[in-house]
């Protein structure tokens, strides 16, 4: 069973307020603070409603990060991967750090540790597409040899992910662009390239 909703029983509108009014309570009063009741209320609809296209709020609130996240632009390749690392990294930071979208996604990541399901979706709906995306533009460095052929990809992911994850996570302050800049430089020193 997978947490994705029906889509051929939405309808767009309800769906666009629902996520809306979810994230909105988020940035207010926290995850934990907010109810299917107060988003049902917020969004004009009924706890039905939601239950019927989403499982669970956590189900509900990735499905606003996810399409808040997939508008944000792609993953850069101008062939200067250190930019490159930078930029998009510099957006994840802005995205995920700050409201509307940081308090749901910490509370999210907070959820997946008791709910295996959510657990699951967040793997393969959200964390692998983005995952495959960095790994293609570190594919294409190795193509260009600014990166050796050998380079672990995945250690490298973790390496350079792992820092703002663990700052999100822990509520310390984001990495501003210049120590993002500085732990790019350490960890494609580290790789070699």
């Amino acid at each position: 069973m997978t947490l994705t909703p029906n889509p051929a029983r939405r309808s767009e509108k309800s769906q666009q307020a629902i996520l809306a009014a979810a994230l909105a309570l988020c940035a207010e009063r926290g995850y934990a603070r907010v109810t299917i009741e107060a988003i049902a209320a917020r969004a004009g609809v009924s706890k039905k409603t939601i239950y019927r296209w989403w499982p669970s709020k956590g189900a509900l609130l990735l499905e606003a990060v996810d399409n808040a996240v997939i508008r944000t632009k792609p993953f850069p390749d101008t062939g200067d991967l250190a930019a490159d690392l930078q930029t998009q990294m510099n957006a994840v930071v802005r995205l995920l750090a700050y409201p509307p979208l940081g308090p749901a996604y910490a509370g999210i990541l907070t959820e997946l540790q008791y709910d295996d399901e959510l657990a699951r979706t967040v793997q393969d709906n959200f964390i692998a597409p983005r995952l495959e995306t960095a790994t293609i533009r570190l594919r294409s460095a190795q193509a260009q040899g600014v990166l050796p052929a050998d380079a672990d990809l995945p250690m490298a992911i973790e390496l350079l992910y792992g820092p703002l994850y663990y700052r999100h996570t822990l509520r310390r302050t984001p990495h501003d662009p210049e120590r993002i800049a500085q732990l790019v430089a350490h960890v494609l020193r580290a790789l070699g390239g």
